[in-house]
């Protein structure tokens, strides 16, 4: 499935889906696609968790949702994801203030690349293990618990489709992507044998893009086409989309929002 054109994001809250009332932390919500995130699941009638590790660009994003859709819950507190003690607290409590925590989203991003395979620089390896791998180990683990006691929760992992063909000159990412989507499908193999007769009481689940397009992007370059690109209000549309199916059809799957190589 390909998403490239302009985005069409309904005004006002939606108050009668699956995510009306529930709670969804969103990681890495301080960028373009975290912003277009809470918005959604807001107006989704989520109330919205979102940490970043920026917290001017979390701030700017959580205010701005705020005032787009009035009346929505959306809290922001900056969290070092890259500290496993500081993420499994931001569980505890999301899960204690709330009672529940239906849905954690992985936004967290980050790319190095080199001219050749030759030129790989072993310093953007340990830059991207840390973002792209090291945060999906420690939200994954500190909110497994939340999401099989909500009954219906959702790990949700944006990846990129290098992952799957990966280039001379991004084998850095393209490996930590790759890893990042074996460990979310490990967590999606420990939903389902959780739950009795295939009925998993949570889903992990892979959503797949070349690259995302704002609205700013298009701004900037008007004449760009920007192909097989997935606008960040199209992607929020996807992860709103993902608690309208059943557990088992969502957990384990791969879905691509762009062509597949």
């Amino acid at each position: 499935m390909t998403m490239t054109t302009s985005p069409s994001v309904p005004a006002a809250a939606d108050g009668q889906g699956p995510l009306e009332g529930a709670v969804v932390a969103v990681a890495g919500a301080g960028g373009p696609a975290g912003h277009a995130t809470l918005l959604r699941l807001a107006q989704a009638g989520a109330t919205v968790v979102a940490a970043d590790a920026d917290a001017q660009r979390l701030a700017e994003g959580v205010d701005a949702d705020r005032f787009a859709h009035g009346g929505a819950t959306v809290i922001g507190d900056p969290v070092d994801l890259l500290d496993p003690g500081a993420t499994r607290e931001w569980a505890a409590k999301t899960e204690k203030d709330f009672g529940r925590v239906d849905g954690l989203v992985h936004l967290v991003g980050g790319w190095r690349g080199s001219a050749s395979f030759a030129a790989t620089d072993l310093a953007d390896w340990d830059l991207l293990h840390n973002l792209l791998i090291r945060t999906v180990q420690h939200t994954s683990l500190a909110f497994e618990g939340p999401l099989v006691r909500a009954g219906n929760g959702r790990y949700v992992l944006v990846s990129a489709a290098g992952a799957a063909r990966p280039t001379a000159g991004n084998a850095a990412y393209a490996a930590a992507k790759a890893a990042a989507e074996a460990w979310t499908l490990a967590l999606a193999d420990g939903f389902r044998k959780s739950g009795p007769d295939s009925h998993p009481p949570a889903a992990a689940t892979v959503l797949v893009v070349k690259a995302l397009v704002t609205d700013a992007m298009r701004r900037e370059r008007p004449d760009a086409a920007f192909p097989g690109f997935t606008d960040v209000h199209d992607l929020a549309e996807e992860i709103r989309r993902l608690w309208d199916r059943p557990t088992a059809e969502v957990n384990g799957t791969r879905l691509w929002l762009t062509p597949q190589p």
